[in-house]
């Protein structure tokens, strides 16, 4: 998101199987940043330059801690080392996770089943309103 707008959005089948939600969510925020660094470059290429980290939001802390702090134990050995250079964009500041309830992931409006309440939050979170609504 540029400010409040939403202006890349991807869907993507992850190339390993997963052993823990730790693992997969690290693999995405991993994807995640690439998507961040090629559009910061578009970025530059237009002239506009952002010096502050790019923030990812995460809904799991394991991931946060463990982008910080490369432990390997039960939840990350597994981990391709190709997906490890998070912690090298996190250490240096150009990528900074952030957490964020699962309530409220907006993504989720496009990769899961929601309960209408739910749907109906995130969908007024994302500025999208129903046409009968609109004057």
């Amino acid at each position: 998101m540029i400010g409040t707008t939403t202006v890349s959005w991807a869907s993507k089948k992850q190339p390993v199987v997963s052993l823990s939600t730790t693992e997969a969510e690290y693999i995405v925020a991993a994807f995640c940043a690439c998507q961040c660094i090629w559009l910061k470059r578009i970025l530059k290429h237009l002239g506009i330059k952002n010096r502050e980290a790019t923030e990812i939001l995460c809904d799991n802390n394991s991931t946060i801690q463990l982008s910080k702090n490369l432990v390997f134990h039960g939840r990350s050995k597994h981990i391709a080392i190709r997906f490890h250079f998070l912690k090298d964009l996190v250490n240096d500041e150009v990528i900074n996770l952030r957490y964020c309830s699962t309530t409220e992931q907006l993504v989720d409006i496009m990769t899961k089943a929601l309960k209408l309440d739910q749907f109906e939050k995130i969908r007024h979170m994302l500025g999208v309103f129903e046409a009968t609504k609109i004057s």
